[in-house]
């Protein structure tokens, strides 16, 4: 590109400087850029209805254990369930006044990630009557052998 550098005469300069106007035009451009919502493309499907859960014993009305085997297995009262019938007694409780204490006992070799799913699961339930059990049997966790008692 080449530049003018206008005469000497005393003549005023007839280009127009356009570089404040590309200026302008390059950050209205971003501008547009940053402010386009993200595309999102849904695919409506329609699911068929659940069906009840069937053998499944009915909630007690005082207390009922949810509980996890280290095999990954979810139990409610000692009878082992799956997560949609667990969803469905949540429901049942929650209908019963006053509402029965859940109480919540992973085994300690019971992974992780299916104690989540099921705190989740418990979580969105609504359930008001919610305990932990055993959690002193997790006072050593990741204590190594030998290692010194802490002090009260």
């Amino acid at each position: 590109m080449s530049m003018s550098g206008g005469s000497d005469d005393g003549e005023p300069m007839m280009e127009m400087n356009t570089t404040p106007l590309i200026d302008v035009m390059l950050v209205l451009l971003i501008m547009f850029i940053i402010t386009i919502p993200v595309a999102t493309h849904a695919v409506n499907i329609d699911l068929p209805a659940p069906q009840p859960p069937t053998n499944v014993p009915p909630p007690k009305h005082d207390k009922n254990k949810v509980s996890i085997t280290p095999s990954n297995e979810i139990t409610w009262n000692n009878t082992v369930i799956t997560d949609g019938q667990l969803v469905s007694l949540l429901q049942e409780t929650i209908k019963i006044k006053p509402e029965p204490e859940l109480q919540f006992q992973p085994d300690p070799s019971a992974p992780y990630d299916t104690a989540a799913k099921v705190l989740n699961i418990i979580k969105g339930s609504g359930v008001s009557a919610f305990g932990f059990v055993g959690n002193e049997q997790f006072a050593t966790f990741g204590k190594a052998p030998g290692a010194p008692a802490a002090s009260n």
